[in-house]
């Protein structure tokens, strides 16, 4: 019998949550095909793979507008260091990828960032990275948002407040003025 100071110690396993939304998931159902909330192993030498074609993908997204691979994850180790981290690679032709405020062509690949927004089209997905030490496997957890995650990232939406300092929506009986904003920023 071995004492508790003998025994090994399990290794904690990299876990990537990822948290999605399109604004027509209710109606077409393109995530019906995703396993939500519960945690799925993948092996390190896997691409974890996110697209149509479930022949290839282990990350099926029903919809004829997403490409049959749309972006791939490869689990590695960097460089001289025992950190572990994921690489994201755009496999589509057609449409851009963006993590966070980089965009992505065909083939272009960047480390993904502890905690970003992945967008395609219409999709948005917010990724979060929970370190382990396990270098054979990574865990996916994977989450359906009511809102949209650029939504949800901007959270508490603040009032702007003038140079006065005093914001309109301390003045309940006002009317509160009009703010300029521009139309390509997303939050």
């Amino acid at each position: 019998m071995t004492s508790p100071e003998e025994a090994e110690t399990e290794e904690t396993v990299t876990c990537l949550h990822m948290t999605f939304y399109h604004p027509c998931q209710k109606e077409k159902l393109m995530f019906r095909c995703l396993n939500f909330c519960r945690q799925e192993q993948v092996r390190a030498d896997e691409l974890a793979k996110f697209g149509r074609d479930s022949n290839i993908c282990h990350y099926n997204l029903v919809d004829s507008r997403v490409s049959r691979v749309q972006f791939s994850l490869q689990f590695y180790r960097k460089l001289n260091s025992s950190e572990l981290t994921f690489e994201i690679k755009n496999m589509s032709k057609k449409t851009k990828l963006t993590v966070d405020h980089t965009e992505l062509g065909y083939l272009n690949k960047i480390d993904l960032p502890q905690k970003c927004i992945i967008c395609f089209g219409d999709y948005q997905i917010s990724a979060e990275i929970q370190e382990g030490e396990s270098m054979d496997c990574f865990h996916t957890c994977l989450h359906l948002a009511e809102v949209p995650v650029l939504q949800e990232r901007c959270l508490p939406s603040l009032q702007p407040v003038p140079e006065s300092g005093i914001s309109y929506s301390s003045f309940p009986s006002q009317s509160k003025s009009p703010t300029e904003s521009d139309e390509n920023e997303s939050c």
